[in-house]
């Protein structure tokens, strides 16, 4: 009963750290992307400065397709290996 306590408190220490790691990666993540947004927005907006609408349509644009981009790739290198 102990070596089954030890065993399952062992595993919930490892499970926690996980957890904890990839919450502080996804929260580098975010403010990594939130930094390009803004720079990706004021270049656009610098380039088409005609309509404030169009460059946030171009960066719209943009940014879903460098995520979409950046979904596919992850999802490649971290799916499961069969």
């Amino acid at each position: 009963m102990k070596n089954k306590f030890k065993k399952s408190a062992k595993e919930f220490k490892e499970e926690f750290k996980k957890s904890i790691n990839t919450g502080i990666v996804a929260a580098f993540g975010f403010l990594i992307a939130l930094v390009w947004r803004d720079l990706i927005t004021e270049v656009l907006n610098k380039i088409s400065s005609n309509s404030l609408v169009q460059g946030k349509l171009i960066a719209a644009i943009i940014i879903t397709l460098i995520c979409a981009f950046g979904i596919y790739i992850s999802s490649k290198i971290f799916s499961p290996k069969k």
